[in-house]
């Protein structure tokens, strides 16, 4: 995105990877910033991969542009061209990578998969073009994300209300992102995202949410934990029990470790736990709460609950009472 925003453009892009937020974003930046918009009708083409072919897209690649310095074919959804992996084709693309057009911005958007990096393809991308590969991002990096992106926006946001998104949304960045935006536009500059702001703009509960029943679970607070589960049954569509599951199977993980602990250094504590020192204190609590036999057990209750919610063992049960039920095991 530097390379992009100095106006350092290659011949050829593959976006490739599990991440399709990254890919959209530099698919989209080119798409708006290659070209001057009276330069985009004759030299900017967008194909789609269900609908074309690798000869009509390096057809169009190999065409000079018209009153204009380069231009800008797209290939989104470049996972869907037909019979891609096969040797014909490969050979076909390797030749154009090989010796592409350099007035031509050719931009292959490949979501949710990855080349074979054995193949002479892929060495070929990686010697004659530019491959990017984006990966998902792991789930104790998203409220780090979250703070950075709001920067970049000229914005703030609070740890917290960080943690907060993160463990709401998960790390769907598309979503986290289009969910900031939505609350930047009703904020005036300098705009500061709080817990107040995801409420009210979101619809996320800054008292009834995955991270407050995490801490009353931390402190066996049951009555508190009970408030936030009933909440969530009577308002399942915003929030889905297999989500709390994964939470509270982590939580009680993070548990163990802690247990088990034979690191003296509160932070190599925190960076074996993969959380902010912040939150240690929390955690060093629930461990001296629940025995290490409870934590155990608490394990197996998640696991029970969530095949109960995938309709394994559920005698009818909806998710919101297998919830209220599981919460009451891990308290008890």
């Amino acid at each position: 995105m530097k390379e992009l925003r100095e106006g350092k453009y290659y011949p050829v892009y593959f976006l490739q990877g599990e991440e399709p937020y990254y890919i959209d974003s530099i698919a989209s930046y080119i798409e708006n910033h290659a070209l001057e918009e009276s330069e985009k009708g004759f030299n900017q083409v967008i194909m789609y991969g269900k609908d074309s072919s690798i000869e009509a897209i390096l057809t169009n690649a190999r065409r000079f542009p018209m009153m204009a310095s380069r231009q800008v074919v797209m290939v989104r959804e470049a996972q869907e061209i037909a019979n891609f992996n096969g040797a014909d084709i490969q050979h076909l693309l390797q030749s154009y990578i090989e010796a592409p057009l350099v007035s031509t911005v050719l931009v292959f958007c490949y979501k949710y998969k990855t080349l074979d990096g054995r193949r002479a393809l892929t060495k070929a991308i990686a010697k004659n073009a530019l491959l990017v590969d984006c990966q998902k991002i792991k789930d104790e990096y998203v409220p780090r994300w979250i703070l950075g992106h709001v920067k970049s926006k000229n914005a703030s946001i609070d740890q917290v209300t960080a943690q907060l998104l993160s463990d709401y949304i998960g790390n769907n960045l598309e979503r986290i992102s289009g969910e900031i935006d939505k609350v930047l536009l009703n904020l005036e500059e300098p705009a500061k995202i709080n817990a107040d702001a995801v409420q009210k703009y979101i619809g996320i509960s800054k008292d009834y949410n995955l991270f407050e029943l995490q801490k009353a679970l931390a402190v066996k607070d049951n009555v508190k934990a009970q408030q936030i589960v009933r909440y969530f049954a009577a308002n399942p569509k915003s929030n889905p029990v297999i989500p709390v599951i994964a939470l509270l199977f982590s939580f009680f993980c993070k548990l163990i470790i802690v247990q088990n602990a034979h690191t003296g250094s509160e932070t190599g504590l925190a960076r074996e736990l993969k959380i902010y020192d912040r939150y240690l204190p929390e955690y060093i609590r629930a461990a001296t709460l629940y025995s290490p036999e409870q934590v155990v057990n608490n394990i197996g209750h998640l696991r029970t609950a969530d095949l109960n919610v995938k309709g394994v063992g559920n005698q009818q049960s909806t998710p919101g009472e297998v919830l209220k039920e599981l919460i009451f095991k891990l308290m008890h």
